[in-house]
């Protein structure tokens, strides 16, 4: 696609909108990007200069591409350092109002050239590629994002540490959480589930899926939703794999269902637990790549202090119906439509959009090579000596992210490569740390 400005299109949205958001006593709208470092990065106009921004977009440079967590910048080829502008353009069809932030509304928004050209390196544009290949395929797919964050008091300490799903956590915040599902719920968005997690100072929130890219966009306004109520009752927020040295951390695990002419393929096929084959291909195609993915789903040297076995992360390359321990865990689910696989091993580090885009690239060369499912694991796989663990460290998963052929190919030169500049370059920023040293470099910066 290829768009020339001034955009009247949008204008013509965008006018609209402006009129909506005035009534609804919004002043400014914030455009937000995930960077390859798994960091979101924002920039926002006044309300009044909404048309103006979806005619011609907000200048975005470009180096941020290569940005990694700590706000230093990796070197590729495709680097212009300084120099050049990117336009970012909101998505005018996900802007809403922050409920936890009066006056603010909030779009996703994509990257292209000064020419109107999409920018090679846009992550959402990926995600949108990869989406729009399933569907050509005569396929489509739901998805959903889990959001597990740590609740911090101001000096930095988890803000309970009373028992895992406990109800005492839950009673001693809930004004907090009843806080929290009146934002969301404000925003659009259908929340499953609202509860304590297992980490001291951890909870949980589920929303119902949708498609790719939305799924995407979803995650990162239920994160930003997150810790704009937790500013609101003087509480922190880390979305870090791993907020104390030696505890659970924070997954990000990506629920998602094949579906092809209105049903849902992992639920009454011929295959193993009612799967079709060709959503046993799918998966297939995942579990096939999971090494690969794991360079965008768990993005930090510190996601591999969260991937360790018998920590409920999916530290081994397996799949299993109900099996926490397995990288992709089966889920029947208490009704047709709710049947689904889930990936377990990725975290809060990922850019949503690359992992989304990756996971559906994978999927997408399993059938295309009809390739087998193996056999599954029914028990927990860290006992098992033929169980094969993933990566235990981030130049592993690069390893195998290197490897790639239907990762490569999916993300384009550009992209692949600015992301793998963007691992190494992570990789030797935190060679020779302590585990405790790289927890604390990225507790807060995620």
């Amino acid at each position: 696609m290829t768009i020339t400005y001034p955009r009247t299109e949008g204008a013509a949205q965008a006018r609209a909108a402006e009129a909506q958001l005035k009534a609804a006593g919004v002043d400014g709208v914030v455009f937000g990007w995930v960077d390859n470092a798994g960091i979101t990065r924002v920039k926002s106009v006044p309300r009044t200069r909404l048309a103006h921004a979806a005619e011609y977009g907000v200048g975005a440079v470009p180096c941020f591409d290569l940005a990694l967590v700590d706000d230093s910048f990796a070197v590729t080829p495709w680097s212009t350092g300084p120099v050049g502008d990117l336009r970012l353009v909101p998505d005018l069809d996900r802007l809403v109002p922050l409920a936890a932030q009066p006056g603010w509304a909030w779009a996703p928004a994509d990257r292209y050239a000064q020419d109107g050209t999409p920018h090679p390196g846009c992550q959402r544009g990926f995600a949108r590629r990869a989406a729009e290949a399933v569907e050509q395929r005569g396929y489509s797919v739901r998805a959903g994002i889990e959001v597990e964050w740590v609740m911090a008091d101001a000096a930095g300490a988890p803000a309970t540490s009373a028992a895992a799903f406990g109800m005492t956590r839950f009673v001693e915040h809930s004004d907090y959480l009843r806080d929290l599902l009146r934002a969301l719920t404000e925003q659009g968005l259908t929340v499953l589930q609202l509860h304590p997690e297992y980490a001291a100072g951890q909870f949980e929130v589920s929303v119902a899926a949708e498609g790719p890219v939305e799924a995407a966009d979803t995650t990162m306004l239920v994160r930003h939703t997150v810790r704009a109520v937790s500013a609101q009752h003087g509480l922190r927020v880390s979305y870090a794999p791993v907020f104390a040295e030696g505890s659970l951390g924070n997954g990000s695990h990506l629920h998602l269902s094949l579906w092809r002419e209105g049903r849902n393929l992992a639920h009454g096929g011929t295959g193993r637990h009612g799967m079709h084959p060709d959503a046993e291909q799918f998966l297939a195609g995942v579990l096939a790549e999971l090494p690969a993915l794991l360079a965008l789903g768990a993005p930090s040297v510190a996601s591999y202090l969260r991937l360790v076995p018998s920590r409920f992360a999916g530290a081994h390359r397996c799949w299993g119906l109900e099996n926490r321990e397995a990288a992709l865990r089966l889920i029947t689910g208490s009704a047709i439509g709710e049947a689904n696989a889930e990936v377990k091993c990725f975290d809060a580090a990922a850019n949503p959009y690359l992992a989304v885009g990756g996971v559906l690239a994978a999927g997408l060369a399993g059938l295309e090579s009809g390739l087998p499912l193996p056999p599954e694991t029914p028990s927990d796989p860290a006992a098992l000596d033929s169980a094969e663990r993933l990566p235990a460290s981030l130049p592993e998963a690069i390893d195998a992210f290197e490897k790639s052929a239907p990762l490569r190919e999916a993300l384009g030169a550009q992209l692949y490569e600015t992301v793998l500049a963007v691992r190494r370059a992570e990789a030797e920023l935190f060679s020779g740390c302590t585990d405790a040293e790289v927890v604390e470099a990225v507790r807060w910066r995620y």
